[in-house]
């Protein structure tokens, strides 16, 4: 099988950087940048341990500009309740680095943010991003170190906003028969009354 296994064949199979997209990146947040932020009720956050093993996309998502803009290098991402596993909190203790793709409905662009993260518990920093009447016990911090706007290629070839697109969601399993097969943990229609409650009353 061929491959490319060196830096110096990569760059000459795909040959030179756009001008455009190697000067895009900021060090930093500007108006645009943080005006997309505060838009987005979606992000997709990744992480990976010391040894950049154990690799981890998680997706986050709430109101828009739940991801509150604190200055324009840092970020700070509450965390909703979920299923516990934290593994995206496990990487970022374990090595820091994170990488975050913001979407905004109904826009092809997105915004891409990198940088290093922190695990926070402190009340006082935590009660701006109070939903639903209670306050995260937990969030992320992230000091920027680069973010830019990344091309709607992607999203255009996905045809990833087109209604006409979507898939009718009766076509495919419903999420406690998936689980139900794979664990043999319940039953599915336990597992979908499992889910179907926690959808209920534990967003917040």
């Amino acid at each position: 099988m061929d491959e490319i296994v060196d830096q110096a064949a990569l760059r000459a199979h795909f040959g030179v950087v756009a001008r455009l997209a190697e000067t895009k990146a900021l060090p930093h947040l500007d108006r645009h940048c943080r005006a997309f932020i505060a838009l987005s009720p979606f992000l997709v956050l990744a992480t990976a341990d010391a040894q950049g093993g154990n690799v981890d996309a998680s997706p986050r998502g709430d109101a828009p500009g739940f991801a509150l803009v604190m200055d324009d290098s840092t970020l700070l991402i509450p965390d909703r309740p979920g299923n516990r596993r934290v593994d995206s909190f496990q990487n970022v203790i374990a090595g820091g680095g994170v990488g975050i793709v913001f979407f905004v409905p109904g826009i092809n662009e997105t915004v891409r943010v990198n940088g290093r993260g922190r695990v926070v518990t402190d009340k006082a920093l935590l009660a701006p991003c109070e939903a639903q009447g209670k306050v995260p016990t937990a969030g992320l911090l992230v000091a920027i170190e680069e973010v830019f706007f990344h091309c709607a290629k992607a999203l255009i070839r996905a045809k990833f906003w087109d209604a006409s697109q979507h898939v009718e969601r009766s076509s495919f399993p419903t999420l406690g028969t998936v689980i139900a097969e794979q664990t043999k943990v319940m039953s599915g229609e336990a597992a979908d009354a499992t889910i179907a409650e926690a959808y209920r009353s534990r967003l917040y």
